[in-house]
């Protein structure tokens, strides 16, 4: 019996889009790159499973831009998910994020659906370092197959709750949805285009 449900933010229940766009417009700035070439760069290194940004600047011998948080916006359908799940499941996230995930989600309209929130920044250790997914289940007393994992990415979401026995959806939005599985730990229960779909899936009592 399914108790908890745990998200990932970027590109699960924020939308990322604008500050990709200002990441890499910065980054190809006063290069000969384009920014539709570099997108494109992003989108080969994600079909061989690399990490898109970060391989295409190494390939393209471009330095890192900033990343501007203040660009990010939940999804329009981000609470009213949140919301028809709230009462039903208990909600948390467990997300590699900067410090003030909390504050973050106030400002999103959606830390009042959410009862508990394990952080990179605040835990000091990262996905897909299992301990993270290990601390937010012992932190919600729940068992993983009693938990349900919602993320954007098979390596950093799918796998390591997995291997504790987590039920898991992945969410094909952003710059790792055309990233393929390497084993059978990435390879999730369910893969949707949004969280809105995931009512259907536990609608459907899977």
């Amino acid at each position: 019996m399914i108790e908890w449900i745990f998200f990932d933010v970027g590109s699960t229940l924020v939308d990322e889009s604008k500050a990709w766009e200002k990441r890499v417009s910065d980054t190809v700035k006063g290069s000969n790159i384009s920014v539709s070439e570099f997108y494109k760069l992003m989108d080969d290194c994600a079909l061989k499973n690399l990490i898109p940004y970060d391989d295409a600047v190494i390939i393209s011998g471009l330095n890192r831009a900033e990343w501007h948080s203040e660009l990010e916006m939940p999804y329009e359908y981000s609470e009213n998910v949140l919301s028809q799940l709230y009462g039903k499941y208990k909600i948390g996230v467990i997300a590699n994020q900067p410090l003030g995930t909390q504050k973050r989600l106030e400002k999103y309209g959606l830390a009042k659906y959410i009862s508990l929130v394990i952080s990179s920044a605040e835990e000091g250790v990262s996905k897909p370092d299992i301990r993270l997914f290990q601390k937010a289940l012992e932190k919600a007393d729940c068992k993983g197959e009693n938990a349900v994992m919602v993320g954007d990415r098979v390596d950093n979401d799918v796998a390591p709750a997995k291997k504790l026995g987590m039920k898991t959806v992945c969410v094909k939005q952003g710059i790792h949805k055309l990233n393929t599985p390497k084993n059978e730990f990435e390879v999730p229960d369910y893969t949707v285009d949004t969280i809105e779909e995931l009512l259907n899936i536990l609608k459907e009592g899977h």
